[in-house]
């Protein structure tokens, strides 16, 4: 595999969970409010924000951890609901993120996204397999 494409995977084997622990209310109320449990919203946010893309500025993780460009339209949009669900959320606890009206809306897009992510990776995956079957006839 080449260099790109094992980027990309590393890259996304963050990415997406990420995107799908934002798009399950049940896993948030489990996990996130769980204190025994390592993850929660600020370590998602941080993994979105931070350490594997750039939600405020995707395009520029198009072919390192963003296979398309509707996956960042969509990042942008995740971006743009988080701020408006922070933005209700005084304390910013993650009990108070899920409480608040907003929150919705970060799940609906998040869902979305996570379609779009899995989606795409599954249409890698069958490229990948489709070659292999190619070089091995």
């Amino acid at each position: 595999m080449d260099d790109d494409r094992v980027i990309m995977a590393r890259s996304r084997t963050h990415l997406v969970p990420a995107v799908l622990a934002l798009a399950n209310p049940p896993w948030q109320r489990d996990v996130w409010l769980d204190p025994e449990v390592f993850e929660d919203l600020g370590y998602v946010l941080h993994t979105l924000f931070d350490d594997f893309c750039d939600a405020e500025h995707p395009e520029r993780y198009l072919g390192i951890g963003l296979r398309s460009e509707e996956e960042a339209v969509l990042l942008r949009e995740l971006d743009r609901a988080l701020t408006v669900a922070e933005d209700q959320a005084p304390d910013g606890s993650d009990a108070e993120m899920l409480r608040v009206e907003g929150w919705a809306e970060v799940v609906a897009v998040a869902g979305r996204l996570a379609q779009v992510m899995v989606g795409n990776d599954l249409g890698a995956l069958l490229v990948l397999e489709e070659a292999r079957g190619a070089a091995e006839a």
